[in-house]
This record gives C-alpha cells, structure tokens and sequence, in this order.
C-alpha cells in the first residue's frame, strides 16, 4: 500500500473532494482491472473516456479517483481529485508509486520515424557485450538484463514503464535504452522520468491520421528534447533537415552525427555489400554486418552514443563489428536456387525508400526486384499512394497485399496504394489480397538472382483483420516457400 498524499507529489490539482491522508493499493486506467483500494485514473482516449467508468471503478472497490471533471455525484469515503491532464498525472503518479526508478539508472530515449528499434536494440546488445547490466523498452521486446518480457506498443503505457524500470532498479541495470514514439509522448508516456540523453534518428511522413500535421508529430518528438535537464545528452541527426529544430530548446548538451553535413561525430561509407559495410568513423576502419545508408547511420549515432556515455571508443568499435542486424530490420535468405528474399518493417514511404534504394545500390543490374507491400488499415491513409508510388517506381515487379488491415476491407486499401502508380508502371503491378498467397506468388515469378523484399511489417507475427490476430511471419513464410520451389 501506498500514500496517495505522497503518489500525487508533483500533480498539479486543480480541486480536491475528500482526504489525500489514505492509502492505495495500485494505481488502474482501466476499470476492468480496478481492484479493492485502487486510485482510478479517467484517461480521456480515442475510443472511450474513462470518465464515464468512474462509477463502475468504485463499485469494485476504488478509495480515489483521478480525473479532469468532477462527477456530479459524489461518494462518501471516495478522494476525488481533479487535475487539468489526467495523461500528465498518470504518469507522474506511476513514477512516484516505483519510487522514481529512472533516478537510479541512466535512461537514454531514442525518437525518429525509422531506426528507433534498431538504435535502441543495438545499444542494448553492445552494453551487455561491454560487461554493463542494461535494459530495454522497444517495439519487439522488454529486456531487464537477461530477462525478457513482451510488448504490446512502440513506448508502453507509464505504469508499464515504470514497472519495468523499477525491475531493473532492484536487478542493478545500469543502462536502460527506450523507444520513445510520437504517440508515447504526446500522450505524456515519458512524463516524470528522468533521462541521461535522447538521440534523434530521423523524421518522415507518417501518423499523420493522429498528429494531423507534421508540424505536430515533429513537435510531438521535440518535446522529448525540450524536457531533458542540464545533465542530460542531446544527439540529433544533423543530414535530416528537422535535425537543428529538435536541439533548439532544449537545455541538454548538444552534439551532432552526419554522413554528409558538419558534425561531432561523422562516417563515410567505404563499401556496401550483402554481406555488410565498411565504414570509417573517427579514421578507423569499421566492418558491420548492417546493410545500407540508412543503417550507417544508426551505426553511427549508436557508437556517439557510446562515446557519450563514456564507453572506450576503439572498444566500441570491435563490439559494433560483432553486432547483428535486429529482428525484420533488413533481415535476408538467400535459397538454393540463389533466390534472395529480404523481410524488412518499411512501413512509411521515406524507410520503403531506403530499402528499396539500398537494394538497387547492392544489385549488378541484371536482377529483378519483386516487393510485396501493403498498408495498415485504420492507419494514415495519405501515405498509401505514396507508398505506391514509391514501390512501383523503384521495382520491376510488384504486389500490393495487405499488411494488418484490422478493421479496414484490404481491398479498399490496396485500391488507394493503387492510385500512386504512374501510368508507365501499371503493368508492373499485380495485386493479391491475401498476403501468404502474394508471397508465394513473389517467390513464383523469381529467378536466381532475383530479389524479392516483403515490406511493411518486419519482427511482426501476427496479422491483425477485424480485431483478430492470426499467426503471420513474413520471414518464416518465404524460407519455406523458397524452400519447397521446384524451379
């Protein structure tokens, strides 16, 4: 049990009925977990407002409510305390029921459109290769040292975050590396936690269904920089133009990364192949087995990372040439028949791009390129026709399909990705909505030497239709069915 009194130090209130002088057993958003002695926080979402729950909340047993508008009927023996943000409080209050557990350790946020679970994966494996307990908050896994727990969203809840960081309080993690999405942020995810440093990988088109505009989302990311204290590290890609813009406010110390432009810390690209990169930082030589332009740059702001965090900095080069690519992040087979296919999370038109560029960049020319591509459902619609676009022009072949349509028909989906193709690439194009069927097909139409990318949803197994998830592993699927080809 906890005090509320001291659960609430750093809320602002904006008018309190009844005592704070209690204790609370767990803090709950959502109703249908509330217990006996619970605080109710009433978060207001895109579904529902868990306002109109309060009265359920204190029927199972909630002694305190949270929220931004007094109901009008008050219960005796029932604390209710109005606050202007009950996203804002929730997370303070699950800072402080952990007994702040972001004080205890050094808690670096990595924000951008791509490369965020590659950067905070990666850092998470080089630290446990340099000998430090670490942690990680990502898209594909929760690490508290070596014990791993699953994840739901790109930046977990506050209480989850919270929880976890408290876990590796107790185990003595020293580092812990943290996705920190637009959505996490703008629904005020990381308020109350303490970060020693945030990087910034990169910014492009994409959930603009929920920011509305880009200024939003490219605002909704700064904010991470505009709250780091003094103590802290600010790094920011200086070759993206929103670069300068996130380091503007923030109180943090500043340092840079670039392949192209000035910077702190810089690399140039030697050589690229399948097999990895060659790579010269700081004039030392560096092989990795991370492919492409894109990932030269997450290597890079990986090793300023390091640096900043004081890790030797030739040891940080032999342990980043150690390092693997990440789950669905450029992940490749290549058959018998010499066929290559490659399963990668682009999932936005500016990481499609990249792909497709860095493919084209490793071919000889006399390869076709076969992507299969498809678009959430209940997603961003504006980026679907360009998403098409993009496939289109940079492939000879392609199949629209669908990625995880949940409650969307597929085939409205694909008729909008359709709508990006120029007239002189429409004979390029099949389109199959079911997306086991289009992968067999890809795998059909190649030849040696072809290479086929599954775009769109990488570590991902699962698809989600009409609230349903089914196993789905794009990466699975296609080595099986490279395997099983008679050609």
């Amino acid at each position: 049990m906890k005090s509320l009194k001291d659960i609430l130090y750093g809320v602002s209130l904006t008018a309190v009925s009844g005592t704070t002088a209690k204790l609370v057993n767990q803090i709950c958003f959502d109703s249908r977990m509330v217990a006996l002695d619970d605080v109710f926080v009433a978060i207001r979402g895109t579904q529902s407002d868990g306002h109109d729950y309060i009265e359920k909340a204190i029927a199972k047993g909630a002694n305190a409510i949270i929220c931004e508008q007094l109901p009008n009927k008050l219960v005796n023996e029932v604390s209710y305390i109005e606050v202007s943000d009950t996203k804002k409080a929730l997370a303070i209050m699950a800072s402080n029921f952990y007994e702040n557990p972001s004080k205890n350790l050094k808690l670096i946020g990595v924000t951008g459109t791509n490369g965020k679970t590659t950067v905070s994966t990666l850092l998470y494996q080089l630290f446990k290769k340099a000998g430090f307990k670490v942690g990680l908050l990502s898209t594909i896994r929760i690490m508290v040292d070596d014990k791993e727990y699953d994840t739901l969203h790109t930046t977990p809840d506050a209480l989850t975050i919270n929880y976890h960081l408290s876990l590796m309080s107790e185990e003595g993690v020293e580092y812990c590396f943290m996705e920190a999405s637009s959505h996490g942020i703008d629904q005020k995810r990381t308020e109350g936690l303490v970060f020693a440093g945030a990087i910034f990988t990169n910014l492009s088109h994409d959930h603009l269904d929920y920011h509305k505009s880009f200024a939003d989302y490219r605002d909704a990311k700064k904010t991470l920089f505009d709250h780091l204290p003094k103590t802290a590290f600010a790094l920011s890609n200086m070759d993206d133009k929103n670069g300068l813009i996130m380091l503007q406010n923030t109180k943090a110390r500043k340092f840079t990364y670039a392949l192209k432009s000035y910077a702190d810390y810089r690399a140039q690209i030697l050589e690229n192949q399948f097999s990895g990169q060659l790579l010269k930082i700081d004039n030392n030589e560096l092989w990795t087995k991370l492919i492409g332009n894109f990932n030269a740059y997450n290597v890079l702001a990986i090793y300023a990372t390091a640096d900043l965090l004081g890790l030797d900095k030739l040891e940080t080069l032999k342990l980043l040439s150690e390092l693997e690519n990440v789950s669905g992040r450029f992940q490749y087979y290549i058959s018998k028949n010499r066929i290559t296919a490659i399963v990668d999370y682009a999932h936005t038109p500016d990481a499609l791009k990249n792909v497709l560029e860095t493919i084209s960049a490793l071919r000889t020319g006399n390869e076709n390129v076969i992507t299969v591509v498809g678009c959430g459902g209940d997603r961003d619609k504006s980026k679907r026709p360009v998403m098409g676009h993009i496939a289109t022009s940079l492939s000879n072949k392609v199949i629209f399909t669908s990625d995880n349509p949940r409650t969307e028909p597929p085939a409205n989906i694909i008729s909008e990705m359709e709508a990006g193709v120029e007239p002189q690439n429409t004979m390029k194009v099949l389109s199959i909505e079911n997306r086991k069927q289009a992968i067999k097909t890809a795998c059909q139409l190649a030849d040696a030497k072809d290479i086929i990318l599954l775009a769109g949803k990488g570590h991902e197994t699962y698809q989600e239709t009409n609230g349903n998830r089914t196993d789905f592993d794009d990466f699975k699927i296609v080595k099986q069915v490279l395997k099983d080809l008679k050609k």
